[in-house]
């Protein structure tokens, strides 16, 4: 374990917590920085390290979020504890259609698009529906206001729409808040219960990831020590980074619509993609005759 692998961690805890919740795909974001700056780990652990620092960026939504997802909270009326009830009900029905596509199309799905041309694809082709959205909903009156009023039909429809980031650079954050307010949802409402369907969507994606490293790892010990350390060090930096993140875009979005992130997102990803356009040809023509 060297400073340089640390200062690589410590990056990669960075852009996690910055992009995970902001609709502009962490997925990503960590694939162009692991192009960029390598960790010096093998292919699977670094599987495992993306999935696992999301933690991180989870803890900082529960912790700035506790009070108002605990039922239980003695502050709270009956009334408010039953309607805290109901939409942890409603997040549960959102996240069944992840756990069914998730479980039978993960691998595959890493197999046949976890690459840089679909990142970024995807990074441009949402960033053009965001501006595309935003643009017909200048004038708009979003009929839900509070994550409280959607239904569980929306719900439902709201998780199938989530179904789409198993595609990286989609963004499970972005394309879950333009599902949302299609179905009526106000940007924060939208924004709200994306974060709360993070909660158990990327804490089984960990499980999920971890369950199937235990299972083909060989050495008999899940973990190395400087694998431990990555794994803390970047779960805390996202943790800490997302706390900025999550009170940034809610701030945001109280004044301003999506656009800019839309926009963002175009220009990233036609960055992206010039850069493994120009990787691919580079390859090729360093490759024998």
């Amino acid at each position: 374990m060297s400073i340089v692998e640390i200062l690589k961690v410590i990056v990669f805890g960075i852009v996690e917590g910055f992009t995970e919740w902001l609709p502009i795909s962490s997925t990503g974001h960590l694939i162009l920085v692991e192009e960029i700056i390598h960790l010096n780990v093998t292919e699977a652990f670094f599987s495992v390290f993306q999935v696992v620092i999301q933690l991180g960026a989870i803890l900082a939504v529960m912790v700035l979020y506790f009070k108002k997802l605990n039922p239980w909270d003695s502050q709270k009326t009956a009334l408010q504890q039953r309607a805290t009830l109901r939409l942890w009900l409603k997040i549960v029905v959102a996240c069944i259609p992840a756990v069914i596509f998730g479980l039978l199309l993960d691998d595959w799905i890493d197999a046949h698009f976890r690459n840089g041309f679909v990142t970024s694809a995807m990074l441009i082709l949402y960033g053009i529906f965001f501006v595309i959205l935003e643009n017909r909903n200048r004038y708009k009156e979003f009929p839900i206001q509070r994550v409280t009023q959607i239904s569980y039909q929306a719900a439902f429809y709201i998780g199938l729409i989530q179904v789409l980031s198993l595609i990286p650079g989609t963004s499970r954050s972005g394309v879950t808040i333009l599902g949302a307010m299609l179905l009526g949802c106000a940007r924060s409402s939208a924004t709200e219960f994306t974060f709360f369907l993070g909660i158990p969507i990327m804490f089984g994606a960990s499980l999920l990831k971890i369950v199937k490293y235990a299972l083909q790892n060989e050495r008999g010990y899940l973990f190395t020590g400087a694998e431990t350390f990555y794994l803390a060090a970047g779960m805390l930096i996202a943790f800490v980074v997302s706390v900025y993140s999550i009170r940034f875009l809610m701030g945001y979005i109280k004044r301003n619509d999506f656009k800019f992130f839309g926009y963002y997102r175009v220009i990233f990803g036609t960055v992206a993609m010039a850069f493994f356009i120009v990787q691919a040809i580079l390859n090729n023509m360093a490759q024998p005759l």
